[in-house]
């Protein structure tokens, strides 16, 4: 059974998150964790915090062993933009592009490896 978390109109640039995002995929959901804790970026704290959500929502499902799930996807995607203008010289304008962030992060149960035993 896959869980799943997400945190829509974040207030930051998805190329900011997406790099996090690439890091975790595939992971245990302690390692992700682990690797996200020691980042110093603002994207990481985000996307630790709905990997977070995530791991407790698998918790509240019933799901054992929630640290050991692996993380099955996660991807971000971009949200609206604001659109601001700036005064420039000369009477133009700039526009300035406040981008949002739609982080998504879902979790699944890891199924044992069956051992095959050689000879039978």
């Amino acid at each position: 059974m896959s869980f799943k978390a997400s945190h829509q109109f974040a207030r930051i640039a998805p190329s900011k998150v997406r790099a996090f995002a690439d890091l975790i995929r595939g992971q245990e959901a302690r390692k992700g964790l682990e690797l996200l804790r020691y980042e110093p970026n603002r994207g990481a704290r985000m996307i630790e915090k709905v990997l977070k959500s995530a791991m407790a929502n698998a918790e509240h499902g019933g799901a054992r062993n929630v640290d050991h799930m692996k993380i099955v996807d996660a991807h971000v995607n971009m949200g609206p933009m604001l659109k601001r203008v700036s005064p420039r010289a000369r009477g133009m304008a700039y526009t300035i592009r406040r981008r949002f962030a739609h982080i998504h992060v879902s979790i699944d149960a890891v199924a044992p490896k069956a051992t095959v035993e050689a000879g039978k």
